[in-house]
This record gives structure tokens, sequence and C-alpha cells, in this order.
């Protein structure tokens, strides 16, 4: 019989503003990961694949997958690496230890990843950010910091399919509010209409609330096979049926949209995935999505095949975003509320998940059986999905 993938456990440490170390974080969150599957302990696991894109300039620390290792008393026999993929790093490493499981590299892999971001000086974290856009061509030219990118990509959407400020404030509520009693989100805040529509601006059209913190954390998980799995638990096991990660560009000259809300490279990440997973968008019943800011969901629920193109805004808006909605969005506070340390945030949302999948969510969707993630990267140059299911690709 075939190997097959699955995610076994997860846990993550409290996000925020966090007056500790790197490595700290990633303790922390191993802990829950291991306190989430108590059967399981370090010594069984063989690999890790650690997703941090910042350590090497906020915490002076490079070469991290060894260091991460031995602080979490893991002594890895076949993979110890760190991967770079800044917003998708979990998500990247956890496609690669699903291909390191099913091809017999490796047996148990823990995926952690994490940033420290806030240093003692907070302006720097806005200077390190120019680095994660080509450095000669776009950073050159201001174009590093995401509020000014996405505020483009607001007013693109506004102009073309008529989208108002009002369904992103509906993005910034759903999601705010489902994270009011998430204790490791970095913001545990019920959120009005009212204040979000007369929040301070960022750069307009976005303000306040429809940008996600900047965020100190870490987050770590088990991939497995599913044989492995039964090992350790008796809980529904939860298959990773198919998976895409889709790169046209880098340099935002060359975006491949017809205008920067037409988002291409995730329509065809959207189609590789489904057609690997097997499934429709139809079949999917709760959803993580990279809610970086509140515009990113509205063409995100587009692109992934939920609405049409242009009636993103009025879904969400809609409540289809909701608890009984089409599709549950973001049900542990996404982006926007729980934060961003970057390589942490697939992992976080692949938690999630899992839990929906297994019936233990803290908001839970009923009869969940298939659920997907998806990151972007960067300026919008890279978008990487993840589809699970309580069943196998058959």
């Amino acid at each position: 019989m075939s190997r097959r993938a699955v995610i076994l456990a997860g846990g993550q440490c409290k996000w925020g503003v966090r007056e500790a170390h790197l490595v700290d974080l990633f303790q922390e969150a191993a802990k829950a990961c291991f306190d989430d599957i108590p059967t399981l302990k370090p010594k069984y696991v063989d690999g890790l694949i650690v997703a941090t894109s910042y350590s090497g300039r906020c915490s002076f620390q490079v070469n991290t997958a060894p260091v991460i290792a031995e602080r979490l008393g893991l002594k890895p026999t076949s993979i110890c690496t760190r991967c770079d993929t800044l917003c998708a790093g979990g998500s990247t490493g956890i496609i690669l230890a699903k291909g390191l499981v099913e091809a017999g590299m490796a047996d148990i892999v823990m995926v952690a990843g994490g940033e420290k971001l806030y240093t003692p000086q907070k302006w720097e974290v806005f200077y390190s950010e120019l680095a994660s856009v080509d450095h000669d061509w776009d950073g050159a030219q201001g174009m590093g910091l995401p509020p000014p990118f996405f505020a483009l990509t607001a007013k693109e959407h506004m102009k073309y399919y008529g989208t108002k400020k009002e369904d992103l404030a509906a993005v910034s509520v759903t999601n705010y509010n489902y994270a009011v009693d998430n204790p490791v989100a970095q913001m545990q805040k019920a959120l009005t209409m009212e204040e979000a529509l007369n929040a301070p601006e960022v750069v307009p059209p976005l303000s306040l609330y429809d940008c996600c913190p900047i965020t100190d954390g870490a987050a770590a998980c088990i991939i497995t096979t599913d044989e492995i799995a039964r090992k350790f638990t008796d809980r529904p096991l939860v298959y990773i049926r198919g998976t895409a990660q889709v790169c046209l560009n880098s340099v935002t000259a060359n975006f491949p949209g017809e205008h920067l809300a037409d988002w291409k490279h995730l329509r065809i990440a959207a189609e590789k995935a489904y057609k690997a997973a097997k499934v429709t968008p139809d079949d999917i019943k709760v959803a993580q999505t990279h809610d970086c800011f509140s515009i990113s969901e509205i063409i995100e629920v587009e692109e992934l095949g939920f609405c049409k193109k242009g009636e993103g805004g009025a879904f969400c808006s809609s409540g289809q975003i909701k608890i009984g909605g089409k599709v549950p969005i973001n049900t542990d506070g996404g982006l926007l509320a729980c934060g961003h340390p970057f390589g942490g945030t697939g992992i976080r949302q692949a938690i999630e998940i899992m839990k929906q999948l297994q019936g233990r969510a803290r908001h839970q969707v009923k009869d969940a059986d298939i659920g997907l993630t998806h990151n972007l990267s960067g300026a919008n140059a890279e978008h990487t999905i993840i589809i699970y299911g309580r069943e196998p690709v058959k």
C-alpha cells in the first residue's frame, strides 16, 4: 500500500509583541504541539523543517534548523533544514514534508515556523520589510512595504468591480470577531462595522482594521503517514489531499494579471490543487485564506472559485464567510486578528483546518470534511494552496 501523508498534531505559542528570542518562541510552539499528542515523544521525530525568513536580520541567527532541533530536543536523521518562502514558508514546509514521508525518505517530520520581527527599535521592522521584494528593482522604488501595494490593489478592485469600503470592513469585522475567544491570537477585540469604518487610515482606502499586524510568534505541526499516525491517536485522520505552488513573477512590473485585482497566478494554483485533491470549489467546507489585508480575502474568494469574479465584496458582506455561510473562512481570526509571523502562518492555518476536520475547532463548521489553506508571498508574487480531507485521494 502506498504511503499517504497526514497532519497528526499542532500547536502555537501566544502571538503578538513578545519579549522573547526567536528560539524561545519555537520552543513554546513545539511544546504546544507535543501537548496536542502526548503519546508522541521528541525521540520519535526523525525530520525537522524550519520556516523563517528574518532570523538572520532580526535575531542574528542563520542556519536555523540545527539550532532549533537541539533546543527542541530533536535529533533528526532524515532531514534538518530551513525553507524561506516568506509568508508561505510554513505551508511550503508542509508540502515538502508530505513529499518526504510519502517517498519513504522520512517517517515523522516536525514543520515549525515563526519570526521575531519586533526589535527594541520598532521602526526597524518596516525597513526590514524592504528586503521582501526584489531589492534592486522594486526596493529602489519604495515597493517593499505591503500597505501601499495592497491599497493600489483595493483601488483597482473598486474601479473594475464596484467594491465598497463597507465590503472591506465586513471582512475585518468577521475575522476579528472569530478571534475574540482565541487565547493565542494577537488581537482579541470584538469589532463593529462602525469602528471598522471610522478607523484611522493607513493608506487609503485601507484603514487600521484592514491591515494585519506585525507579529512575533511561532507554530509547529507534525506530518507523518496514516499508518504511523494510527499508532499515536484515535482521532479522525486528516489527509493532505492536494497541493500547489505557483510563482509567475517577482518584480511588480511583471505582474501576471490584467490589473492588480486580477490574480491569474492564484487561479492557476487553485486549478492545480483542486485537480490533485480530486475536489471542486463546491466541496470546500471551510477555508483559511491569506487575509494580510481585507481586500486580499475578497479577491481570494473569487479566484478560489467560491463566487464569481468581481462578486467577492458582496460574497463577504452577505455573510457567506461566517459559520452557516457557503464557506466559513478564517474561523480562528485569520491574519487580520491572529497576526502574521510569516513562517508560522501556514502552520497556524493547517492546525485550524486539522481541528475543523476532527470536530474540535473553537468555531466548529458542521460536517466539515474538506478544508483548504492558502498563502500569498511578497508583493503578491507567489500563491500556495493545500487541501486537506477526512479521506485520502482515491
